[in-house]
Order: C-alpha cells, then sequence, then structure tokens
C-alpha cells in the first residue's frame, strides 16, 4: 500500500468514535521523504477545532525547541507527526484525557513502514514513552535526562504544555544542554 492510500484511511478512521466527546477528526501528517517524526500524545480541543497538530501554545513551545518555522513544521516531506491518539480523547480532571488506546496499536507499524526515511524520532511524554520503551525508564525525567545518549537516532522530550512549566524551571538543564544538542540534530535534517 502506498503512504497516501494508508493517511485517506487513518483521516477516515471511527474506531473509537463511540469514545470520543467530538467527531473524530484524526490529526497526522507524513510523507515517504519525511526526515523527522515526533510521536505525541493526542490533539487538544484548540487542534481538534483548527484541524491542524500542534497548533496551539504547546506548538509554539515545541517549534521553539525545535528551532523550526511553521512552514518547515507543517512540511511533511521534513517532520511527520504521528501521536499516540489522532482525535481529542475529551478534556479529564487535570487537563486533557489520555490518547485512546485503540490508535497505535491500529496504525502505527503500518504507518512506520511506510516512513523509510526517519532520521530521528521525537518522543514527547509518557505516554510515547511507555508504549515504544516500555519499562525502560521509571520516570520521564529519567528519559529526557538520558536524551543526549538517544540521539542521533531518538530523543524524548517532556510535553512542551505550559502546565509543565515547574518541570521546565526545576530541571533548568533540559534547556541549557539537551536543546541545543536537539536543535543542532533537527537543523542537519530540514537543510
Amino acid at each position: 500500500m502506498h503512504l497516501n492510500q494508508l493517511l485517506k484511511q487513518v483521516r477516515a478512521c471511527e474506531l473509537c468514535k463511540d469514545h470520543l466527546p467530538c467527531e473524530p477528526r484524526p490529526l497526522l501528517q507524513a510523507s515517504s521523504y519525511s526526515r523527522i517524526l515526533i510521536i505525541g500524545q493526542a490533539p487538544g480541543k484548540i487542534t481538534h477545532d483548527s484541524g491542524k497538530p500542534w497548533d496551539d501554545r504547546s506548538g509554539e513551545r515545541l517549534r521553539q525547541w525545535l528551532s523550526v518555522t511553521p512552514e518547515q513544521f507543517y512540511d511533511p516531506t521534513l517532520i511527520a507527526q504521528m501521536p499516540m491518539g489522532f482525535c481529542y480523547p475529551g478534556k479529564g480532571k487535570s487537563g486533557d484525557n489520555p490518547p485512546r488506546p485503540e490508535c497505535a496499536p491500529q496504525w502505527h507499524e503500518s504507518l512506520l513502514e511506510l516512513m523509510k526515511s526517519i532520521s530521528l524520532t521525537i518522543f514527547i511524554g509518557r505516554y510515547a514513552l511507555d508504549y515504544y520503551m516500555p519499562g525502560r525508564y521509571p520516570t520521564i525525567t529519567d528519559a529526557v535526562a538520558d536524551a543526549l545518549n538517544l540521539l542521533p537516532k531518538t530523543i524524548v522530550l517532556p510535553h512542551p504544555s505550559p502546565r509543565n512549566n515547574i518541570w521546565l524551571k526545576k530541571h533548568d538543564w533540559f534547556e541549557r544542554d539537551v536543546l541545543p544538542q536537539l536543535k543542532h540534530r533537527v537543523q542537519t535534517l530540514i537543510k
């Protein structure tokens, strides 16, 4: 199957429709030429409404962390975006609900098989970490602290949400030591 055909299938998916607060609107982007893959959690309500992944304050911070323009970020030939859950999962007690568990097992492997040019995978948050590196790190902080050992192929980042400002202040080494290396790696891949 060609990647464009698979993307049409994913975008038409209604697998978890009965568990969503809104109509399904799977958000992802990919190309067989994508060099960087971002595996995040799930779209928030703002991104669900706009139909554009990471189209919120978290996305602004993520683009700053990667040192990319919006045009570069939304160019699927450069950056693929494949969250753990493709649709907005609804509001929870302290933020959004976890990503729906159906998406990753249903679609990720097939998508990854067709994205052969990926040179860097960026895992954002605990859900991606637990799915792709189960049991490897006791905390997200441990995984982020190991970032320089994971580069150049992978890296784990905390979620760029403003809710994580306290974590960022407490772990100033992230911006000082990790982000410059990440930015350098990203720049070598998007040129």
